[in-house]
């Protein structure tokens, strides 16, 4: 069956395209439903204005051509920029198909629309200086610019930056799947709005996936604030910190939570506060916010990691973590790191954002949510999500001690910590969407039942 949500390698998106070609497909085929399925969204944004379809000389250029085609069929009009000839069979028959003006990589070209199909997601060396130029000329002389699978110049598994100086797109059609490059830093803040062409493509082993909407549940007609589940938060030296946490927590899903801190903390009066810390009945102990790096921090932390409860780690508990090491405790449930954090954490780890985070959370057996402005949720499985953009708002202080709340209420929700660590990533940029622009981090707390109640 297809799957809309997966996120493929270059690796996997090849051996997609066999499979479905050992299932009776051609490539000529493929390339034709991509190549139209792509002239559908150019032609929502273009319609009968001027649109320039700059092709390349491998496959990605012969969508290129089925797009103008697709586009001069329908009383379009559309000319090709060619850079250079076809060196496939598949994109030589789609040149010959066109039925419209081809012009040469010289040509003074101007228009509304500039379609993208120099190179595709194969790409894995820096474009050549004339076809940067080239690409950077057919932008500035057009007023949007759309490119088909990935723009030319992008890593697709990195997301990195083949090279500089590249012009950002109004709209990315992703072919086939999506690619790791379209959720990625630097990439994706460069690609516009995303949509998805599909072409069949199936389920493939191994592949990431777009983070979703939860679907949550309203608590049972019985229940009650134990059977709901009780999370301790544990403060220290910035007890605010801890507090912000325990306010996302109590309003995540969860029934009840104790913040325990050296002082009173302002807060809910739902939330009980204690100096000392009761792990009795807890379904999930959050530790971090605010902890501190001292002794007495890393006593709280040996503490919780073993209370026999499963653990939220984050801020200063992952410092912690990373300077001394878990000195033998169980590891912590899931894991929150910013790069800073991470980098402390898993020293070892290479590749690219996916990579490290699978990495990591192999070699210490937690879910680790790698967060920023692309975040990545990764099992110690394999199982792994990716998250679309997020309000870029998000970036103030005390929005990641949210995060760590809600995901410390949902682990005590579903016990489950992959699982929880998933739906509290998308409740936190969907609070985020709500509030708006310029919030701090008690606006977000405040937005969170409505994005609780846009997934029941």
């Amino acid at each position: 069956m297809p799957s809309p949500d997966q996120i493929l390698t270059v690796a996997q998106m090849r051996a997609a395209e066999d499979q479905l070609i050992a299932a009776g497909s051609s490539v000529e085929a493929l390339m034709d439903l991509a190549g139209r399925g792509a002239a559908d969204w150019v032609w929502r944004m273009a319609g009968r204005h001027h649109v320039t379809v700059l092709c390349g000389p491998g496959n990605n250029g012969g969508d290129g051509y089925v797009i103008a085609q697709s586009l001069l069929e329908r009383g379009g009009e559309a000319v090709v920029v060619a850079a250079g000839e076809p060196r496939t069979q598949a994109a030589r028959k789609a040149r010959e198909l066109f039925a419209g003006s081809i012009l040469d990589s010289d040509s003074d070209v101007h228009g509304d629309v500039f379609v993208d199909c120099l190179f595709g997601s194969g790409l894995s060396r820096p474009l050549a200086p004339e076809h940067v130029a080239l690409l950077g000329r057919l932008a500035a002389s057009h007023r949007r610019t759309i490119a088909v699978d990935v723009p030319s110049g992008i890593d697709a598994d990195s997301g990195s930056f083949l090279n500089e100086g590249l012009a950002a797109c109004d709209l990315t059609l992703a072919l086939g799947a999506w690619k790791h490059a379209h959720f990625l830093m630097p990439s994706t803040v460069r690609m516009g709005a995303l949509h998805l062409v599909e072409i069949g493509v199936t389920c493939q082993p191994g592949a990431a996936r777009v983070l979703a909407q939860p679907a949550l549940q309203a608590p049972d007609a019985d229940a009650h604030k134990y059977r709901r589940g009780l999370v301790v938060v544990v403060g220290g030296a910035m007890p605010g910190a801890a507090g912000l946490a325990a306010e996302a927590c109590a309003r995540g899903g969860c029934g009840y939570v104790r913040l325990t801190a050296p002082t009173a903390v302002r807060a809910s009066h739902a939330i009980v506060q204690s100096r000392e810390p009761d792990f009795a009945k807890a379904r999930a102990v959050l530790i971090g916010p605010g902890l501190g790096r001292d002794e007495v921090a890393w006593s709280s932390l040996g503490a919780a990691l073993g209370s026999g409860v499963p653990v939220v780690a984050d801020a200063d508990a992952l410092w912690l973590i990373g300077e001394k090491g878990r000195a033998g405790q169980p590891a912590p449930a899931i894991v929150t790191p910013h790069e800073g954090e991470f980098a402390r954490m898993f020293p070892q780890s290479e590749g690219n954002k996916v990579e490290r985070a699978r990495h990591a959370a192999a070699t210490s057996g937690s879910v680790v949510v790698y967060k920023g402005p692309d975040t990545i949720v990764a099992s110690p499985d394999g199982s792994t999500r990716i998250a679309p953009r997020a309000s870029t708002w998000l970036s103030t202080a005390g929005t990641g001690d949210v995060l760590a709340g809600l995901c410390a209420s949902r682990l005590a929700v579903t016990r489950d910590p992959f699982e929880a660590a998933c739906q509290a990533v998308w409740l936190h940029a969907e609070a985020a969407r709500r509030a708006g622009p310029a919030f701090v981090a008690d606006d977000l707390v405040t937005h969170l039942p409505q994005a609780m109640a846009a997934c029941l």
